[in-house]
Parts: C-alpha cells; sequence; structure tokens
C-alpha cells in the first residue's frame, strides 16, 4: 500500500517515510485529525496562476494525506473544504470548488473503495448545488460499508451555526419533554452537534501560517492539539503530516489536570 501514497513533491525516498510511519506507529496516533486545508490562492498567486490552479492543486494533497493517514492508522480525518463564509467569494472560483467534489471522486474514489475508506460529510446540505451534493451522496453510498479511515468533509459548514441549531434542537427537545434540563451535560449537548457518530479532534492543523480556527468546530476542538505550519495547502506533504504527529506525539495532554 504504501507506495500509493508516495507522491510528495519534495526529494525523499520511500524506504526514508516508510521508516517514518513505521516508528510513529509505535506510539499512539492521533484518532480523530482535523485540517484547515488553508493557501489555495496564495499558491496560485506566487505562480501568477488564477485563484482556482491552487484548489485543483489542493485537490491532489487531500488525495495524498488521506491515503498516508489511512495507512498511519488514524480513524477519522476531517477536512474543512467550505465553510458558510467562504459563498462571500468571486462566483466563478465558488462554482469552481463545488465542481472539485465531482472531479475528486470521480478520479479518487475507485482507489478509496480499495483502500477501505469511507467517505462523509457534515454541512448544510441544502445550500449545495445538485451535482455537488449528487456526488457527495453517491461516494458516501459507494463506501458505506467501508470500516477503514473516515474521511469526513466539512462543506458548506460554520460552527456558530452549528451551535445555534443545536441549542434549538435541545430546546425543542426540552419542550417537548424529551430532554429533561438535568440531563443536559457536554455530552449530551455533544450529541446534537454534526459530530455526534465521531470523537472530538485529537489533532488539529493548519496551513499557510494562519493562526485561528475561522469558525470550525470551535466546541470540538476545545482540548485538541494546534498545529500550525507556513506551508501553503498545495505544499504540504506526506511529510509535513508525519511532522505534525510527530509533534502531537510528543506533547503531554492533561484536559486540565496535572
Amino acid at each position: 500500500m504504501f507506495k500509493k501514497f508516495i507522491l510528495g513533491k519534495r526529494q525523499t525516498t520511500t524506504s526514508t517515510l516508510r521508516d517514518k510511519v513505521e516508528k510513529i506507529k509505535k506510539l499512539p496516533v492521533p484518532e480523530h485529525v482535523a485540517i484547515i486545508m488553508d493557501g489555495n490562492g496564495r499558491w496560485a498567486k506566487k505562480r501568477a496562476l488564477p485563484r482556482i490552479a491552487g484548489h485543483h492543486e489542493g485537490m491532489k494533497v487531500v488525495r495524498n494525506t488521506t491515503m498516508l493517514a489511512n495507512d498511519i492508522g488514524i480513524k477519522v480525518l476531517t477536512l474543512y473544504a467550505f465553510s458558510t463564509e467562504n459563498w462571500k467569494r468571486p462566483k466563478n472560483e465558488v462554482e469552481y470548488i463545488m465542481k472539485l467534489p465531482e472531479e475528486f471522486l470521480g478520479t479518487f474514489l475507485p482507489e478509496l473503495i480499495e483502500n477501505n475508506v469511507q467517505v462523509k460529510m457534515m454541512g448544510y446540505k441544502d445550500q449545495l448545488p445538485v451535482h455537488t451534493l449528487r456526488a457527495i451522496e453517491n461516494a458516501m453510498e459507494e463506501t458505506k460499508n467501508n470500516n477503514g479511515l473516515i474521511l469526513n468533509f466539512a462543506l458548506n459548514y460554520g460552527s456558530r451555526a452549528e451551535i445555534l441549531d443545536a441549542v434549538k434542537q435541545v430546546l425543542n427537545d426540552h419542550k417537548n419533554g424529551i430532554l429533561k434540563e438535568t440531563d443536559l451535560d457536554e455530552k449530551v449537548f455533544s450529541s446534537y452537534l454534526m459530530t455526534t457518530n465521531y470523537t472530538d479532534p485529537d489533532l488539529l492543523i493548519r496551513t499557510s501560517g494562519e493562526i485561528r480556527l475561522s469558525n470550525f468546530m470551535l466546541w470540538q476542538l476545545a482540548y485538541s492539539e494546534l498545529w500550525f505550519t507556513e506551508v501553503l495547502w498545495p505544499d504540504f506533504s506526506e511529510e509535513h503530516l508525519l511532522e505534525a504527529i510527530e509533534a502531537f506525539q510528543n506533547r503531554q495532554r492533561r484536559f486540565g489536570g496535572i
């Protein structure tokens, strides 16, 4: 399987990466990794290319990152693909981004199936174009019986909207006698969120040098380890993912304790 995903941009031998992977596997790996894939536009601008060229290049990185995460043993990989605020971007850029799920899944779905990856999505579906939603739902159906890595696309997702919707559902259930006030705790509230079937992220990665969460999983990231890099997403290689996981493995997670 390893040779399938060694497509990184830096000249590193397959054996060196394999050695790093095997070393990482000997220690606890993060169960859930979330990534804010930032820097596609800046990557394109640096090369005097249209912004959509950066998004196209970034799609290849999604594939490589997914295959490596699956090999390492990560259980959930959540990728921030499009936020509820991204609709403010130029129309042609938004339209291109909405075509990417079709292109990505049309190209790589057989490989995802072969490698036992399960495709999921969280976000607000009603605003998505029909062709985008069709591609996602087809991939979810085709991979529903897979039990390896969950590749979870956060598409048209915003954390504040998610939390507000959860509060409204809690209030509605309380009003209808489904939920008692005394039963409401963090675990119960989490079950009203879009990540109800997943553990909270152990590790958040953000590329491009920006140091903020950008309305991404604000509740779920409360105790996640954060790893920021100056590397733009289209340049994010397998080595960078391994570096982030190694940093995670060298940290002590106290969750407020000593």
